[in-house]
């Protein structure tokens, strides 16, 4: 009997094959153990995955309510800029029209009171003829259309 023959001879290439191909499943084996061997408790790759995915749909969803709650605020300023801006422009056309009102009367001078409105309600400054001239000019004043109230500090002048 020939040694050179038998597989277990140390010269032989298929026993070095067999015994590297051993060790290489050793390896293997102890890698898949060791992947296997978590702690108890600690999650799975998957349920880590799972939980990134549910915070990051959270973050989108928290995401979208604060656009969205911003649009609606942008949208509320808007309305509420538009509806200023609308009283200013009521403010102004209620001046206009008392100021004209009192251009029209022989007794009143327009150029010497002063005619401020706020929300409606119509201030009158500055001197009249006579205390009869500041009672007209609040009339003449709360006939206008959009005047809510007047606010009368005509003065009578002296002489």
């Amino acid at each position: 009997m020939n040694n050179a023959n038998t597989p277990t001879s140390a010269g032989d290439p298929r026993a070095v094959w067999r015994r590297g191909a051993a060790v290489a499943l050793a390896v293997v084996l102890a890698a898949g153990l060791a992947a296997c061997d978590k702690k108890p408790g600690e999650p799975t790759a998957g349920q880590k995955l799972d939980t990134a995915v549910e915070k990051t749909e959270a973050a989108a969803n928290e995401a979208k309510q604060k656009m969205e709650s911003a649009a609606q605020d942008a949208s509320q300023a808007a309305q509420n800029a538009a509806s200023n801006a609308a009283a200013v422009l009521d403010d102004t056309a209620v001046t206009t029209k008392v100021k004209a009102a009192f251009t029209a009367d022989p007794n009143l001078s327009a150029v010497l009171i002063n005619v401020d409105t706020k929300d409606g309600v119509v201030s009158l400054s500055g001197p009249v003829k006579t205390p009869a001239d500041a009672e007209h000019a609040a009339k003449l004043a709360q006939a206008v259309e959009g005047v809510k109230s007047v606010v009368n500090d005509l003065k009578p002048s002296a002489g």
